[in-house]
């Protein structure tokens, strides 16, 4: 009967369980919505600017750029800024993002760099296991209820000040882009300095038009650069922010389905363990009527 009694406290205690993991399902569910439709609206504008930079870089050239980028010359101190979010529970998405960056961590070292950490995430705690003396900064992300774009700024004035001051050469940003509610794709970007990628060819259609810039392009570059890294890391946190909902939502359907499947297993166990005590019981009955 003690078994019986295991048995029901087991089942009852993963029933428990099943209720918690398809409430937690639900509340992803929901906030799924809200955060894949900010992370899809903050594309374009951060893609837009991108390309803006990309123009303005190509005008003004290196020479007498800002810092941000055109560089400081060297790349041997690299600072890789992984942003996770502060719960587990929600399957592989921080452990993927770790790992992205625990990947190009030791590309870096394998190249002779000094790789250093940025944290924005408490979940970004555990490089702390893999790199003890690496840690530049960690970011406090806790008090953020909903990603707004002075989180961003916040980190992104942080990074600047710490750029200005030597304290690293290039940053990388790593992130889980959102796809799908299954799929997180977890990216590393270049930061700062800022990326400039080839211009374009131009075409007899191109090479006609003329656009003036009031003021100066090097001006509008000085004013945009700053903003850039932090429409960028903008973009990071509302990817991540959807893709944790996405990854949480299908991690509690598995725990949902797990329990439920754990539960009939249990059940079955429980019915024949007291199928075969009543059994048993009324062989001793019989035995002992006989007996008489």
């Amino acid at each position: 009967m003690a078994s019986l009694k295991a048995l029901k406290v087991r089942i009852n205690s993963v029933k428990s369980t099943q209720k918690i993991t398809k409430a937690m399902k639900m509340v992803a569910a929901a906030k799924l919505r809200r955060a894949q439709e900010a992370a899809q609206n903050g594309r374009p504008y951060a893609e837009r600017l991108e390309a803006v930079m990309a123009s303005l870089a190509g005008r003004v050239g290196g020479t007498g750029a800002s810092p941000l980028l055109a560089g400081t010359g060297k790349d041997q101190v690299q600072l890789l800024v992984v942003a996770t979010s502060e719960r587990g529970l929600a399957g592989a998405f921080n452990t993927n993002i770790v790992r992205a960056a625990r990947r190009k961590a030791d590309e870096l070292v394998a190249q002779g760099k000094t790789v250093k950490f940025y944290i924005a995430g408490k979940k970004g705690r555990v490089l702390r296991r893999f790199f003890p003396n690496a840690i530049l900064a960690d970011h406090e992300m806790g008090q953020i209820k909903s990603v707004a774009f002075d989180d961003a700024r916040a980190i992104a004035d942080d990074l600047i000040a710490r750029y200005g001051r030597g304290e690293f050469d290039v940053a990388h940003l790593f992130y889980a882009k959102f796809v799908s509610a299954l799929v997180q794709e977890p990216v590393g970007q270049q930061l700062i300095p800022v990326p400039v990628p080839p211009q374009p060819v131009k075409t007899a259609a191109s090479a006609d038009a003329v656009v003036e810039y009031e003021p100066s392009e090097e001006a509008i570059l000085d004013d945009l650069l700053p903003r850039n890294v932090a429409v960028q890391i903008f973009r990071a946190l509302l990817e991540n922010a959807a893709s944790e909902q996405g990854s949480r939502m299908n991690a509690m359907d598995n725990a949902t389905r797990n329990a439920g499947d754990m539960i009939n297993r249990l059940s079955i166990q429980y019915n024949r363990t007291r199928q075969a005590a009543i059994t048993t019981e009324l062989v001793e009955i019989i035995s002992g009527a006989e007996a008489l």
